[in-house]
């Protein structure tokens, strides 16, 4: 591991002092509402109706005046309807799996590509990337950012890179120990998988590759996940955050301080604002974050509600950067559970089945209406091979013991249901945590 000095990649860039950073980000904050308002009818319209304009924007705080712009908008809007460019303008498309509604499309221009790349480089080199490293993409490629983001990365920065992709578990341990990989880049979810697999196979992932970082997101994940990898895996965990209407991974990654993650914000301007009222919040509070692009060409977004929580830190690190920090996303604020009147983020129930070293970091979360029209939970989590021979007294027993931790901290009655290992469904990409199955009671 590489201790606490790792290179930066562009260090006037990411070090810049604060006041030529906000002068350097107002002049591209107005350059992006003339430019949407010009071009793209969304913006046009949405701005006439709320009497703003690109003249109203005369400081960093005027962005409070222009409304916001939601997931649903863009997919109001679909296929291309938000983008600002014409469409043979596009070097690249992409869209997210639409999984909850229709697929939102983001599109690239040369020089968003170029961009992306350089956000990507600084992600890596964050985390001592060299050009002499040799990089286990398990991201997926396709329409999905991620494959392709990391894989852009590794370009500029002059690595080689294992475009695996997700899936075929077992030949991905084989591939990492066999070709020498240094850096592995997937979900964090995904990497638990890995080691899984790599221990069912007799491989000691720490001793048998050459694995020493790891950039993992997509997906929430806590501290006690990143003990987890890091003490199966042999490496340092490196969390990063993206989204693909933003520009995919690249948004923000730690340093090897790990004290928050630094967020490119000549490129992405950050905000947290009260996602009940949407006013804006000031550093070091709780909300939701919102995101407006500088310097994007292809599909710029003004004041983008990400629906992930998380709070913000301006001052320096001592790494050396001097853009603002964001803390590890805590979950989002569209996946809160109202169980009985009591609200529960999925992260929190992650937190205290880590608390429990009998467990291993496989669980799945179901949300039941009872016949009283209540909500409820349920937890399905796996135990290690060694409580399981145990018997069923000790998983009585364990059932119970998490089941009081649960009321204490969260505050709601949840059940627990201890499984065997390799009973819940693996993933090769984000994995399933909530099961809402409050329909099927409805039907």
């Amino acid at each position: 591991m590489m201790g606490k000095h790792a290179p930066i990649w562009d260090k006037d860039a990411e070090c810049m002092p604060r006041p030529q950073l906000e002068k350097l980000q107002l002049e591209r904050l107005k350059n992006v509402v003339a430019r949407v308002t010009a071009t793209v009818p969304f913006y046009r319209d949405l701005y006439a109706q709320a009497g703003v304009s690109s003249d109203d924007i005369q400081s960093l705080d005027d962005i409070a005046k222009l409304p916001f712009t939601y997931k649903q908008d863009l997919r109001n809007h679909y296929p291309f309807g938000m983008f600002a460019v014409p469409v043979n303008d596009l070097k690249e498309i992409h869209a997210t799996s639409g999984t909850t509604g229709k697929m939102t499309v983001t599109g690239y221009t040369a020089r968003d590509m170029y961009i992306w790349a350089e956000t990507m480089a600084r992600v890596y080199t964050a985390g001592g990337t060299t050009v002499d490293d040799m990089i286990h993409n398990a991201y997926g490629y396709g329409l999905f950012t991620g494959g392709l983001g990391f894989h852009i990365g590794a370009e500029r920065i002059g690595a080689a890179v294992i475009p695996v992709s997700g899936g075929l578990t077992r030949r991905q341990v084989e591939i990492m120990r066999d070709f020498g990989s240094t850096i592995l880049v997937c979900t964090p979810s995904y990497a638990l998988v890995l080691a899984e697999a790599a221990a069912a196979m007799g491989i000691d992932l720490r001793t048998e590759t050459k694995l020493r970082a790891g950039f993992f997101g997509a997906e929430p994940w806590t501290d006690l996940m990143r003990e987890d990898i890091e003490e199966r895996m042999g490496l340092e965990a490196f969390d990063i955050y993206g989204l693909a209407e933003i520009i995919g991974p690249g948004v923000s990654v730690e340093c090897p301080y790990h004290n928050g993650l630094h967020i490119a914000e000549d490129h992405f301007y950050p905000e947290v604002i009260d996602p009940e009222t949407g006013e804006p919040l000031g550093y070091g509070q709780l909300g939701e974050l919102v995101f407006t692009t500088l310097t994007k060409e292809g599909l710029p977004l003004v004041r983008y509600r990400t629906r992930d929580r998380t709070t913000l830190w301006p001052e320096q690190c001592p790494c050396g950067r001097t853009m603002v920090r964001m803390d590890k996303v805590l979950g989002r604020t569209d996946d809160m559970l109202i169980i009985r009147g009591v609200n529960v983020f999925p992260s929190q129930v992650e937190h205290v089945l880590l608390e429990f070293e009998e467990l291993e970091p496989q669980y799945v979360i179901y949300v039941d209406r009872e016949r009283d029209c209540l909500d409820a939970l349920e937890v399905c989590v796996e135990a290690s091979a060694e409580v399981c021979a145990c018997g069923e007294s000790v998983l009585n027993d364990l059932a119970k013991r998490i089941r009081n931790t649960m009321q204490e901290t969260l505050y709601v009655s949840t059940a627990i249901r201890v499984v065997e290992p390799g009973s819940i469904e693996r993933s090769g990409g984000k994995a399933r945590r909530v099961v809402d199955r409050r329909m099927v009671f409805q039907q």
